[in-house]
């Protein structure tokens, strides 16, 4: 069942890597639901010697004091006897360390780029993957050593800040935790079995290491910790003997020290009924065995979990876009489809299939009849401008029967106020049909992803709107300059003659003026303008319908395509021009999902083999 680590592994990169491009609000939980284990320990409790033991490799820097200052990600994968042995750091794709001394170098080094050259720590994890035919499939996460005091160089509040980042990791339902501690100190003191026990108190979850057996005292040993009689765990203690300063110092090799603790299990009387589960290279296959199996009773919460994740990856990606063609005929296919979803929304605005066209109709229904209303007639026919529009009208031959001229002035006067509403209504609509362009534009997903085409979108529209709304302004003013050129005669003919009502020619000028027949004269006019108000409130919105709305659902981007035909390959290419953080999310994306794909397909395997 090997590779079911292997397939943890792969979906803990997998969730690592996408963790370091922003929005994966939902991969922590896929994160935390996979099971690992966390090496805890107090400094210089022999926790990188047990590490180097387990995978027969110096790797790990090295050091008085605190030394690890970052979470190392340690996953180990076996090869095929003969295989070469190499390293890979997650920050460093690509590259393979075959020389494990510059794999403790760039580990440190990597360190201090984080926490600079000082003895501050991160919780930002270090990521290694060791392949080997030496090791087990494993996971293991070092951390910091816990201490109890600040050393120089070090806030005070140092010692807390270890322990809340061990806590965060240990505290997990599904991390097993490898507690790490000196057998020449008193068991009652160690750091690893305090806080292991604060967050696993019934011992479940903790594996008990012994370090330094033979470094005790004559006439000591730890048979009762090995045996679980001082503090019993719910699996059994396992003893390991580490090189020794000297050893490392003379660059004794892994399998040298290996045999060196076999021999001393098993050749030390009181540890030789023990030796069988004694040493790294049973810690390491025992640790290898229960994860396996804590592995194997998670599987359906994994599936489900990773079934989730690609479910979300696939939707973002949707969200995002596909990539651009990379040929001028296959970005210009894009940016004419592109431009139809936008047209299409637009449209739908306009027919109410979406909102904001009513909007339109608000303004022949109400605005532009209560612009109408508010028109001041009563300025244009008073008594005073009536009478002085019909005496200049006259000139120096007074009407004979009835003042024409005079008719005429007043009407033409009263209805060149109508243009203001009418041009009113225009720009209304204009404004109202901008406002669906910018509408249509956030709803168009694929215009979020390239921000040129979505700027040259946007101008063409409004462009295209600005002309409609010019050549509406003109064909509606029109209908306004007509009635006031053409006059409906048969409207007068129906009216009773002036001389009839005592509109004598013969009369003085003074009399003929007078307020009965000025007050008659305008009441005509006023009656004959709300007359053409009236018809003009209905054939206002038919041309502006014609003009704009019909015309935009018509044409709106018909110039912008004209454009699109005659344009070189690189002005094609500056449209779908990405925000580079989108294409970097998309790629980091799509191999995130390959990765989980390959996961979930592995993983059903598994669950099917069971």
């Amino acid at each position: 069942m090997d590779n079911l680590i292997s397939l943890v592994n792969k979906i803990q990169r997998a969730c690592t890597a996408l963790g370091d491009h922003g929005d994966t609000s939902a991969l922590p939980t896929l994160w935390d639901s996979l099971p690992s284990i966390a090496v805890v320990g107090g400094q210089s409790s022999g926790k990188s010697s047990v590490l180097e033991s387990v995978v027969g490799k110096d790797f790990l820097p090295r050091g008085s004091g605190i030394v690890t200052r970052r979470p190392l990600v340690l996953q180990l994968h076996k090869l095929e006897e003969g295989s070469r042995e190499y390293a890979e750091f997650l920050h460093l794709p690509r590259k393979r360390f075959t020389d494990f001394g510059a794999v403790r170098k760039e580990i440190a080094d990597e360190t201090d780029r984080e926490t600079g050259k000082t003895k501050q720590i991160s919780s930002v994890p270090i990521h290694l993957s060791i392949y080997s035919p030496n090791v087990v499939n494993l996971t293991l996460i070092d951390l910091p050593g816990l201490t109890k005091v600040a050393v120089e160089g070090q806030p005070d509040s140092i010692v807390q800040e270890i322990e809340n980042m061990v806590r965060s990791y240990i505290e997990k339902p599904n991390c097993l935790i490898l507690a790490i501690s000196p057998a020449n100190q008193d068991l009652a003191t160690s750091d690893a079995i305090k806080i292991s026990r604060e967050v696993d108190p019934t011992g479940e979850r903790t594996y008990g290491v012994l370090t330094k057996i033979d470094l005790m005292d004559k006439g000591t040993d730890a048979v009762d910790i090995l045996e679980g009689k001082a503090y019993r765990l719910k699996f059994p203690w396992i003893g390991v003997v580490n090189r020794s300063q000297a050893d490392i110092n003379k660059n004794v090799d892994m399998i040298a020290a290996r045999r060196r603790e076999r021999e001393y299990f098993s050749s030390t009387p009181e540890y030789k009924h023990l030796a069988h589960r004694m040493g790294s290279e049973h810690l390491a296959k025992m640790l290898s065995k229960q994860l396996e199996n804590v592995i194997k009773a998670k599987i359906p919460g994994i599936q489900s979990l990773i079934n989730k994740t690609i479910l979300e990856l696939e939707t973002e990606l949707s969200r995002l876009g596909k990539p651009i063609a990379a040929d001028a005929g296959g970005k210009l296919y894009s940016i004419m489809e592109i431009c139809r979803l936008f047209d299409q929304i637009y449209k739908e605005h306009l027919d109410g299939v979406r909102p904001g066209g009513d909007k339109i109709y608000n303004v022949f229904d109400n605005q532009l009849p209560a612009a109408l209303k508010r028109l001041q007639f009563d300025k244009q026919l008073s008594m005073e401008n009536i009478k002085k529009l019909i005496t200049e009208a006259d000139g120096y031959q007074p009407h004979l029967i009835a003042p024409e001229q005079g008719y005429r002035r007043l009407i033409e006067s009263s209805l060149i106020t109508i243009r203001g509403p009418a041009e009113a209504a225009v720009d209304a609509v204009h404004a109202l049909l901008k406002d669906l362009v910018h509408k249509a534009i956030s709803e168009t997903l694929e215009l979020k992803q390239y921000p040129g085409l979505r700027v040259e979108v946007t101008n063409a529209a409004c462009e295209s709107l600005e002309r409609m709304r010019e050549e509406s302004k003109k064909a509606t003013l029109k209908l306004v300059d007509m009635e006031c050129g053409y006059l409906t005669v048969d409207y007068f003919r129906k009216l009773p003659q002036d001389v009839e009502k005592g509109g004598n020619p013969s009369h003085s000028l003074f009399d003929r003026y007078n307020e009965s027949y000025l007050r008659r004269i305008g009441s005509t006019v006023l009656s004959y303008v709300n007359m053409v108000c009236a018809s003009l409130r209905h054939s206002i919105p038919k041309s502006i319908v014609h003009g704009q709305v019909r015309e935009a659902k018509r044409s709106l981007l018909d110039r912008f395509f004209t454009e699109l035909g005659s344009m070189e390959q690189k002005r094609l290419s500056s449209l779908l021009n990405e925000d580079p953080a989108v294409m970097e999310r998309r790629t980091a994306l799509s191999q995130r999902l390959e990765l989980y794909r390959s996961a979930q397909t592995e993983i059903d395997t598994v669950a099917w083999s069971k």
